[in-house]
């Protein structure tokens, strides 16, 4: 089976095939660092780093390219409250982003440029543009992108221009030719984070920003573009009719966009009370906990954020961990052997499916019952093995089994306790002492350990 992406702009899954053989070239929309990153950040982060990890194990020479915005009206504003410059507070956010990822287990990307950092390069395509006719100068000094010159605009997201035109208006201080026009050099007094250009003292537009530090990094034509799910209009829309208009080619073959993360079935937003950012979160959760919550939906569905919600995550988490205990010395498979086993089939052919994690996660859970019924100790040990080298594929099982789930005796009895209850259930309900086996629930229950009885045998949750 060969790898299948859905891809935005085809709006159906389609046969991934990289521009140059095994090379893959892929650029996903980063941070505006003016704030610490927050939920929706992480399930990004996480999204591609699994997208990532995986392209690697297959085989492919992944170029991942993830930008930051570090000049932006938020930033200039937030500096100002704090009575800092835009450097010192970009500065700062940015190490926390970079603290974050690390404990999200977040690989870095390869290249991580800074809006800054290009000015020349945006400045030169905005004067390409004005020279093709898709962009004009206003008489402010501001600078527009020609909405109606680009015969492509809404390809991306489906939107109609001439049914954006009905809702488009011209705010105060603006003057486009058309509503729809948006911004690609923003006019500005100098001293607030300005450079000069041929039309006025100023700052880019946002959507610029990415098509120049695309193009930089990886070329006029890359394989994969990917960010959240709030990206796809408008910025990528303009990104598009930015970059095609300037190189005349196309920009990106495939587009990936990640799902929304709900906080118990709400729209995340500080207005509601319920905006989290990764390192509250993180005080009081294991890591990767957390990213298992994030991967064990797939990439393109909505994710609940909830209290229950992370407590099902650690449940399952420990399940894998615990699997894991007796074998803390086993190293990974990985490699040749890793894609030979048939765990390993069937990994990838979930994860060939539109990087489908639930059903990829379904595979580790089935090794971990092919462990706990091995017959001898070599095949649990090869079980163990190809559990750790797959889950470091999703960037999960990477830290000693022991210390986990010690650490995670805190919040109750630890894994390897609870499983050794369970097995004295079991044993008194084969030895038909059912006072027993309801004495060990109950007394389960009270620590906050629900059990569940089902065909294939007994799980346990958290309350």
């Amino acid at each position: 089976m060969s790898l299948q992406i859905y891809n935005t702009l085809a709006r159906k899954k389609q046969v991934f095939t990289p521009l140059q053989g095994r090379t893959v070239r892929m650029y996903v929309c980063g941070m505006t660092v003016y704030d610490y990153c927050h939920l929706g950040h992480a399930r990004v982060l996480v999204a591609f780093d699994v997208v990532t990890r995986y392209l690697r194990a297959s085989g492919y020479d992944v170029t991942y390219v993830r930008n930051i915005t570090d000049v932006d009206d938020k930033i200039i504003r937030r500096a100002a409250e704090n009575g800092e410059t835009p450097m010192a507070l970009t500065a700062r956010f940015i190490d926390a982003m970079h603290e974050d990822e690390r404990r999200l287990g977040v690989l870095p990307p390869d290249h991580e440029p800074r809006a800054t950092a290009h000015i020349d390069a945006i400045v030169a395509m905005i004067e390409t543009l004005i020279d093709k006719g898709y962009a004009y100068r206003a008489a402010n000094g501001d600078v527009y992108y020609r909405v109606s010159r680009f015969e492509g605009y809404g390809k991306l997201s489906g939107k109609n221009p001439d049914e954006l035109l009905a809702g488009a208006r011209i705010e105060v201080g603006e003057q486009k030719e058309d509503p729809r026009d948006f911004a690609l050099w923003k006019a500005a007094e100098s001293g607030e984070l300005t450079w000069p250009s041929p039309w006025s003292q100023g700052r880019p537009g946002w959507h610029i920003e990415c098509s120049a530090m695309s193009k930089g990094c990886l070329g006029e034509t890359f394989d994969i573009h990917g960010g959240g799910p709030d990206l796809r209009f408008p910025h990528h829309e303009n990104e598009i009719a930015q970059s095609e208009a300037a190189n005349g080619k196309p920009f990106v073959n495939y587009w990936m966009h990640a799902g929304a993360v709900r906080v118990d079935g709400e729209k995340m937003s500080k207005s509601l009370g319920n905006f989290f950012t990764i390192r509250e979160i993180l005080d009081n959760y294991h890591p990767e906990v957390v990213r298992f919550l994030l991967i064990a939906s797939h990439y393109r569905s909505a994710i609940n954020y909830s209290e229950d919600s992370l407590k099902d995550a650690r449940q399952k988490l420990d399940r894998l961990y615990h699997a894991l205990k007796d074998h803390a010395d086993v190293p990974a498979l990985t490699g040749a052997e890793l894609q030979a086993s048939a765990a390993g089939a069937a990994f990838r052919a979930a994860m060939d499916d539109d990087f489908n994690t639930p059903e990829a996660l379904a595979v580790l859970f089935d090794l971990v019952r092919r462990i706990h019924s091995a017959d001898d100790e070599t095949t649990a040990a090869q079980g163990a093995a190809t559990l750790k080298g797959l889950g470091a594929v999703l960037g999960i099982l990477q830290g000693d089994p022991r210390a986990y789930l010690q650490a995670g005796s805190a919040e109750g009895p630890d894994a390897e306790a609870i499983e050794a209850q369970i097995a004295a259930r079991l044993q008194a309900r084969k030895d038909k002492n059912f006072a027993l086996a309801d004495q060990i629930r109950d007394t389960l229950q009270a620590q906050g350990i629900v059990l569940e009885d089902s065909r294939e045998g007994t799980t346990w949750r958290r309350e």
